[in-house]
Order: structure tokens, then sequence, then C-alpha cells
């Protein structure tokens, strides 16, 4: 719609994953090397994470790209929410094995003799899982069972974990730990910082057509607006920019302006970030232990506005708890079982 009012080829900012807008920021070079790194030195694990919107999925498509070149068989999983018999048939089905019907011992033969089928050839066999922080630990624990197939040199399969930072954390559990202590190469992405999401934009824009005006479309005000709204999450670059293009092209200005960025983070609602109940609870059950003026806890001056302060402190701890006993109570008779109010709920809440 904008593309020939600004003189470009294509859109600059569509948040699906192009290999060729890659913006190889020195994270993402560390990463994307660490993944083939890994798989053409059969290293077995490797690990790659990162927040909602970093990139994760574009380097993999990246990767998978290059091993396309090299003669390397992968299997790509971007579905997690598997059984243990659903993900194994996924995988021999995506590696073009007949998969259909077959029972687990047999899925483990035929991925078995494939595999050594491969490195007889001396090619290289990968199984690519994004998404990976939702894998149950049994799925998990049947990929970590997969590496067991290796020669005394290497791995038979290279695999591949990407996912979100709980990802870390479930491989931080203690029934995992088996298949921590196998991961040979871990990598982290991380937002963009000020610099980086400029040189980002402006990339976008030049890979587009825009060979002229990449620098006065977005001026610098702008993109400090751009940054502060996203937080430099590469996705939600690309949603602000693509509707700030949306907007200026509709007041027929050659200019994106900062308030046209402002209005656009209002409309997605970009600032507003709520938590889950379960996480709201679970931090005041952890502060509602403490009470004010315990360790952990100082009140700020010693003088009027000090006591104010633990004063109010007192009166919010108060509420919490209060909270906190309504919420038990609530879950207790959802539960099914028929508790009278004036017995389990808070207390004074008759009067």
């Amino acid at each position: 719609m904008y593309k020939i009012f600004y003189d470009l080829k294509r859109n600059p900012f569509e948040i699906t994953p192009d290999p060729s807008f890659l913006f190889p920021t020195r994270r993402h070079n560390e990463a994307l090397a660490a993944l083939y790194y890994g798989v053409r030195r059969h290293k077995g694990f490797v690990v790659m994470t990162g927040e909602v919107g970093t990139g994760k999925t574009l380097l993999v498509r990246c990767l998978l790209e290059l091993l396309n070149r090299r003669n390397v068989a992968y299997a790509y999983v971007f579905n997690s929410l598997l059984s243990p018999l659903e993900f194994l048939h996924y995988v021999a089905g995506d590696f073009g094995l007949a998969a259909s019907g077959k029972t687990k011992s047999e899925l483990l033969l035929e991925l078995s003799s494939y595999l050594i089928g491969r490195h007889q050839k001396k090619l290289t066999t990968v199984l690519v899982v994004d998404e990976a922080h939702h894998l149950p630990v049994e799925v998990l624990e049947e990929i970590r069972l997969l590496t067991n197939l290796e020669t005394s040199q290497e791995k038979l399969l290279q695999i591949l974990l990407v996912g979100q930072p709980e990802l870390d954390e479930k491989l931080d559990s203690f029934e995992l730990r088996q298949l921590k202590q196998r991961i040979a190469l871990r990598s982290q992405l991380e937002p963009l910082n000020l610099e980086e999401t400029k040189g980002y934009i402006q990339r976008r824009l030049q890979l587009a057509g825009a060979t002229n005006n990449a620098a006065t479309l977005f001026p610098p005000e702008t993109i400090a607006k751009v940054y502060r709204h996203s937080r430099g999450i590469p996705r939600l670059i690309n949603t602000v920019c693509e509707n700030a293009l949306i907007t200026a092209f509709a007041r027929q200005s050659q200019t994106v302006t900062p308030d046209v960025i402002d209005e656009v983070a209002a409309d997605f609602r970009l600032g507003i970030v709520r938590p889950t109940l379960a996480a709201v609870l679970a931090a005041k059950r952890a502060g509602a232990e403490r009470r004010p003026g315990e360790p952990g806890d100082p009140v700020e001056g010693g003088g009027p506005e000090g006591a104010n302060g633990a004063e109010s402190n007192e009166e919010v701890w108060q509420a919490v708890k209060t909270l906190l006993q309504l919420h038990d109570y609530l879950q207790g008779t959802r539960s099914g079982g028929e508790q009278s109010p004036a017995a389990s709920g808070p207390e004074g809440q008759g009067t």
C-alpha cells in the first residue's frame, strides 16, 4: 500500500522469519556460529534460548539454509506439544521414514538403521526442535536417549533445542540433570540496544529498496521512540515500524514522526503486560511471609515519612493476606468441599 509512496520494492518490516533480512549483531553471529559448529563437528546437543521475538526462528531458518547446501538431512519440529510416541512419529516422518502405525520400538529401530546408514556414508543428520520450552520432561528424556546412538568418536544424531528462557529453567531441573550434562554448546539471544535498533531499521529499509531516504524516513528521534516502546525486540520493532509506515502514508507524510510511534504503541498496548494470576499470587505469598521492618524489607527514613511509609506498608500486607485467604477459600469451594465462609473465610469479612 505504501511501497510506491516511499519508493520501496518490498515491505521492509514483515514479521515472518526471512533469512534475507538477517541483521547480524554480535550475539546473533555468535549464536549462528555455535549452531553451525555444533552440527558440523557432531557435538551432539546444542541449546539456544532467547526472549519472545528476539530472532530465534530466523536463525534456525538461516541454519537450515546453510545445511541444505551441505547435504545435511534434518527433521524440524516446530510444534513441541506432543507425547513421546507422537514426537517419535513426527521425527521419523520428517526424515522420510515410514512411521504410520508403528510402535515405539519399531520407530527406534527405523531411526537407528537410518542414522547408521547415513553415518557410514559420512553424512550428517540433525534434529531441530523449535519452541522446545514446551516439551514435557518425558519427551526431553526421549530426546536424550536418542543421543545414545553414537560411535566411539561422535554422535550419530545432532540435536538443536531452541526455546524461550523457560527452557533454561527446565534444563536446570533435577530430573533433567543427565540431559544438561550432555549439552556441548549454549547460546543466548538478547534484545537489541539503541544503536543496533537504528542499524536494524536502516538495513531493512535498504534491503527493501530505500536507497536515498532510509535515514530520513525514520529520523533519530523516531528510532529512539521505536526503541523505547519495543525494548529492542526485533519482532516488536517490525510491528511498530510497519504500522507507523501505514499511518504516515495515510497522512501523506514523507517522514515517520515520533508522535506516530507513540500512537502505534498505544494502539498495540505495548506498555501493558499483565502478570498471570498464578504469578501474582506467588509473589504475594512470598512477600506476605515477611512483616514490614524485618530484614530484607527496610523502611526508608526515620522521621514522619518513614513512619507513614511503615503504616502504609502494614496496611498493604494486611490487604495481601486478606486476598490470599479469600483466594484459598474460593479454591477450596471450587474443589468440591463446601466450607462455611464464617469458618474458613478471611477474618472480619462478615462484619
